[in-house]
This record gives structure tokens, sequence and C-alpha cells, in this order.
């Protein structure tokens, strides 16, 4: 059930919801009787816990000495055939 956040034109009061979408917004303020204002929210942001997702199971490995790492092109070189 998603939250919404209401702020009231006369006190300024504002206050979080739980409702379900096809509920109809408040209209009334619960401190003052004013009208309320229903406001945009960025609501949660979208996280992965636990094992099975890339973040922690499929991504590569660091390795922890990139300077040891034996490079094919700079310490093999190709035979040159000028002889």
């Amino acid at each position: 059930m998603p939250t919404y956040r209401y702020k009231c034109e006369t006190c300024g009061y504002t206050f979080d919801v739980f409702q379900k979408m096809n509920d109809d917004p408040l209209t009334t303020c619960e401190q003052c009787g004013g009208l309320l204002k229903k406001l945009v929210t960025s609501g949660a942001g979208f996280i992965l816990k636990g094992e099975g997702f890339y973040v922690n199971d499929y991504k590569k490995k660091k390795t922890q000495n990139p300077a040891t790492e034996v490079s094919p092109t700079k310490n093999n070189p190709a035979p040159s055939n000028k002889e």
C-alpha cells in the first residue's frame, strides 16, 4: 500500500497516510479543518538485498595487485622474422 504525503494550506501541518491507490484523496486537515494538498514525493528507492543478485554474486572480482598480472603482449613479444 502506497504512502501519500499531505500538507494543509491553512496551517502548514504535514503528515503521511497509507492509502490504497483507488482511495479518494483526503481533503480536510485533522488539525484545523483547512484544505489539504497532496504532495509529490519520490518514494522509496529500489533496493536488492540478499544473495542471488548481480551486485554480490556475478560481478567480476578485483585482483589484489594488478601490477603482478602477466600480459602476453608485454612479457612475451612476438618473434620477429628478421634473420
